[in-house]
């Protein structure tokens, strides 16, 4: 049976529509999220305000080793989870309404984008959306300005090189750069 919950629906990767009867829903949750990026990118916050804001902005509180540089950008904040020892630099934007996942150990770099949100190729449907997750394992590095499309996995221990796109998973222990993405190594852990 399909789920009628608007947020299931949307997280499952179901396309959904601005007509949808339930997406005032997700942007009752999009304005909440606009309110606390505001409040946590515009003024001075210490690193225990800026985890209370974050968890504030998730639903769900942030472990005391994460660390975040403002000003940070998301428009809906509500499907991120963070693990412990996280890291991330400034003025990244998570677009997590497909879900991102951060486990432990990760470094993100300044402007990184995760991106769980696409369109259909179909003109007449364009303004709908389709959402797919994001994971990055364990001790992965994103680059400076990296991007993260849709549906990907980061394999633990793998580096993003800065400015890749990233739109196929990366392997365990390998280090990707370029336009799309390719592997350029494999991390020795020997």
């Amino acid at each position: 049976m399909k789920s009628e919950d608007i947020f299931e629906r949307d997280k499952s990767g179901e396309q959904i529509s601005l007509e949808d009867p339930g997406y005032h829903k997700i942007r009752d949750v999009i304005n909440e999220a606009q309110k606390i990026t505001a409040e946590l990118n515009n003024s001075y916050h210490d690193a225990e305000e800026i985890r209370k804001l974050f968890s504030r902005l998730t639903g769900i509180e942030v472990d005391g080793t994460f660390d975040l540089l403002p000003p940070f950008y998301t428009d809906f904040g509500k499907n991120i989870r963070v693990g412990r020892n996280v890291f991330i630099n400034h003025a990244c934007t998570f677009m997590d309404r497909g879900g991102i996942t951060i486990e432990d150990d990760v470094l993100i770099g300044p402007k990184v984008n995760l991106i769980t949100i696409n369109h259909p190729l179909d003109p007449a449907k364009r303004r709908s959306t389709i959402s797919t997750p994001i994971v990055i394992k364990k001790n992965a590095w994103i680059g400076v300005g990296a991007m993260v499309m849709p549906g990907v996995t980061i394999g633990e221990n793998s580096i993003v090189s800065a400015g890749a796109v990233v739109t196929k998973d990366v392997p365990p222990n390998t280090v990707v750069a370029g336009v799309p993405a390719k592997i350029i190594k494999t991390i020795d852990l020997t």
